[in-house]
């Protein structure tokens, strides 16, 4: 599935492996604020955009779940970033699937389109530096996000 976006955008965005991750501040689900890069300054990040509709989503969730447990106490930090949609939408889906990572919300898709995401889901592993190590768009499976994250945790 792809994102689309209404009014012109501007151009489109390719935010590849080396280059400094976009800026965001957005509201956690859990009511929170989250301000990329001050609060993950110095931490390994991914950085995953997803939406309840997009079918690949809920398995790879649970997967990085799995890989954000083993790997968490390294400082690993995880954000899942909700592409469209409302904050009630966004906490029944978390709920359902059991993760522990935050949900944050993009309810108009801004923080995407700042990363070029095109369709869901797209995954961004962030350096302790804010530089882009990897990205996947696309299905993955754990091994494949367990893989990203010891590179980066290097």
């Amino acid at each position: 599935m792809l994102l689309t976006s209404c009014g012109d955008s501007g151009p489109s965005i390719n935010l590849n492996i080396g280059s400094s991750a976009p800026a965001f501040q957005t509201s956690k689900a859990d009511g929170n604020t989250a301000s990329f890069p001050t609060a993950y300054r110095g931490k390994p990040l991914v950085i995953r955009f997803w939406a309840d509709w997009c079918k690949y989503c809920e398995g790879e969730m649970k997967a990085i779940e799995t890989v954000y447990q083993r790997h968490q106490a390294s400082g690993l930090e995880v954000l899942a970033i909700n592409a469209g949609q409302d904050k009630a939408t966004i906490n029944a889906f978390m709920q359902k699937i059991g993760v522990t990572y935050p949900a944050l919300l993009d309810e108009n898709s801004a923080i995407a389109r700042s990363y070029g995401v095109v369709g869901l889901p797209t995954t961004f592993f962030i350096d302790a530096q804010g530089i882009v190590r990897a990205k996947i768009v696309g299905e993955a499976d754990a091994a494949t996000f367990e893989r990203q994250v010891v590179e980066l945790l290097k």
